[in-house]
């Protein structure tokens, strides 16, 4: 395919990221609204395609409408994106996208499982960690295929240990961790000590991974754009933690779940999701910007002389 061809397939992939956000927020609204056993059997809903619309289904049908929007686009956008030979990280764009059709039928059946053998606390925790494994990939993958990744030719150099694509891959292990441990809160299959203590493991590398950025890369444009964004992300994210917590303990006497309840514990799902995003997508800007050493057509990095620039580990633009 031509680039002009191209373009049309990095559209889907958008489409399909943001199709997947509204996936997970589809999926926290049926656990906010208590709706998992709303809906006794699965493909079908009361042995029907559409079922009565009233209560707690109408949650669970919504989420089962948009899964099947996101598997449709991810079964089109895997085709699309294997036939296309790409300037930079073909490879890596055609594993991810038939990786990303396996997660979504795995993660099917994973949702049917729920409802048929139940055992919550284990499978609709194993479903929410699922959902943030497909959604990495993902994101991952339009990053790859998009205009800027094809575009954009590795231009900076970086001395100093931890590089700042590996304290990315820290960080967004982190935040993976917490959301399973945010998961596992919401489905009960622990207390919320293991979330709050995870909050300030990610807490810390977040603040680690965004000094390191600003100390090896304080000029570049692109690497700013991340930090901002992670910054963003995170501070957003801290807000609606603390106001989903005053959430709970309010819904704990409650006998239905309360729109505010609903609307802020939704809204912290949502932040969770885009804090992993943003994490990702700093990541892949310094796996992007940063030649690996010895890759061929590409420069090694070169290294800084000892105390030039602030602490000796700053990174500079190649031939600058």
């Amino acid at each position: 395919m031509s680039e002009f061809q191209q373009r049309p397939v990095y559209r889907l992939a958008f489409l399909t990221s943001c199709a997947t956000i509204l996936l997970l927020m589809a999926g926290a609204l049926v656990t906010s609204n208590f709706a998992a056993e709303s809906v006794p059997d699965w493909p079908l809903a009361y042995h029907r395609l559409i079922p009565p619309l009233i209560g707690g289904i109408r949650y669970e049908y919504a989420h089962r409408l948009m899964a099947a929007l996101v598997s449709i686009l991810t079964l089109a956008l895997a085709i699309f994106v294997s036939r296309c030979q790409w300037k930079s990280a073909t490879k890596a764009a055609h594993r991810l996208g038939w990786t990303a059709l396996l997660l979504i039928v795995a993660q099917a059946l994973l949702g049917g499982f729920r409802v048929v053998e139940g055992y919550p606390a284990i499978s609709a925790t194993a479903h929410a960690i699922l959902a943030q494994i497909y959604f990495i990939v993902i994101v991952s993958l339009t990053m790859i295929i998009s205009p800027w990744w094809q575009t954009t030719e590795p231009r900076l150099a970086e001395s100093g240990s931890p590089t700042l694509a590996t304290a990315g891959i820290a960080t967004t292990s982190m935040i993976v961790i917490q959301l399973v441990l945010g998961a596992g809160f919401r489905h009960g299959a622990w207390g919320i000590l293991p979330h709050l203590i995870g909050f300030l493991f990610v807490t810390g590398f977040v603040v680690w991974t965004a000094r390191l950025a600003k100390s090896h890369f304080p000029t570049d444009s692109d690497i700013r754009k991340g930090v901002g964004l992670l910054h963003g992300t995170f501070g957003i994210q801290v807000l609606l933690g603390f106001a989903a917590y005053w959430a709970v303990e309010r819904a704990l006497t409650a006998v239905q779940p309360t729109f505010t309840y609903v609307i802020l514990t939704v809204a912290h799902v949502l932040g969770g999701a885009l804090l992993l995003a943003a994490s990702v997508l700093l990541t892949l800007k310094a796996v992007r910007l940063v030649p690996r050493s010895g890759e061929e057509g590409e420069p090694a990095p070169v290294p800084v002389a000892p105390g030039s620039g602030s602490g000796g580990t700053h990174a500079q633009r190649s031939g600058a």
